[in-house]
């Protein structure tokens, strides 16, 4: 049995930026290549605000394990018992991870008084379960909490805790291991291969520019060389790698990825070009012949590609 738990609280300098993006495409490439293409599809439709809404009307534990309901419900784990309860405790949230069917999560007792974040923290706790049961992990707490963290996000319940974000004057929140930006990009991933956008769920305005931040990023991602999309300043820099990977002199070299290209080129005869698909970030391997159309083996995204 192991117990698992999530950061947060106003203690401390809030880390913005991109410090865990090689794990968090790593954990979007896990999530393909343990649940199917087929699975990751039927999370079309995330947890609205309505089955999360919690105001101070209402009896709190029973509050509680409604909104941990909905998150059961929300991941099909329909045999999975989540009994919350509260306690003083340094981490936002911790749950036991048993062989079930119950779990049991306890909240920080602060969450009695801040109630809006208490959707947030279970998701998080329930992802917990949802990965225990698949078997899905990454080595090390850091690796396995950004795992949670970017399911979470990935398959319809983290824009809770993106919008659990809050700095205002000398108090700040942050629920979660990533970074807000971070989260905004996991958040745009999803809302680019859905068609869903989660900005009108926003409370906090620093939520809303986390997600816009990381939606620039996740847009540069279709638009590096060799696809199509590329801009001109890319294209030229890959067609200079490419002149040189096709240099004889430089046969039996090992290749590397272009800087800032994320590319490789492979191989003499044909000549191909390895780079990661902007839906899953799983490699691609396609042969150096000019506009090709290729397809990602793992999400079955159609990619125009000009190599």
């Amino acid at each position: 049995m192991a117990a698992t738990g999530s950061p947060g609280g106003s203690d401390g300098e809030i880390v913005h930026g991109y410090p865990h993006l090689d794990t968090v495409r790593a954990a979007v490439t896990a999530l393909y290549k343990r649940l199917s293409y087929d699975t990751v599809r039927t999370f079309g439709a995330s947890v609205l605000p309505a089955e999360v809404a919690f105001d101070d009307e209402e009896e709190l534990y029973a509050g509680a394990q409604r909104v941990a309901r909905a998150m059961v419900r929300h991941l099909r784990l329909p045999d999975a018992r989540v009994i919350v309860a509260f306690r003083d405790m340094r981490l936002a949230a911790s749950v036991e991870l048993a062989a079930g069917p119950e779990y049991f999560v306890e909240l920080n007792a602060r969450f009695k008084t801040h109630r809006r974040d208490i959707g947030a923290a279970l998701a998080h706790e329930v992802m917990h379960v949802y990965l225990h049961r698949l078997d899905l992990s990454f080595p090390g707490t850091r690796a396995n909490e950004i795992l949670t963290d970017t399911a979470t996000a990935y398959l319809g319940a983290g824009w809770l805790l993106l919008d659990a974000y809050r700095e205002h004057g000398p108090f700040s929140q942050k629920l979660g291991y990533l970074t807000p930006e971070e989260f905004g990009y996991v958040l745009a991933k999803r809302a680019l291969l859905f068609g869903e956008d989660p900005a009108p769920w926003f409370t906090s305005p620093q939520a809303y520019d986390a997600y816009t931040k990381g939606l620039a990023l996740a847009r540069r991602d279709g638009r590096q060389p060799p696809l199509a999309a590329a801009g001109w300043s890319g294209r030229r820099r890959y067609a200079r790698d490419r002149r040189a990977a096709q240099d004889p002199r430089r046969a039996g070299r090992p290749g590397g990825p272009a800087p800032a290209g994320g590319y490789t080129f492979e191989g003499r005869a044909p000549l191909r070009v390895s780079f990661p698909c902007p839906t899953c970030h799983q490699r691609i391997r396609v042969p150096v012949r000019g506009r090709l159309r290729a397809r990602c083996a793992l999400c079955r995204t159609e990619l125009d590609c000009d190599t």
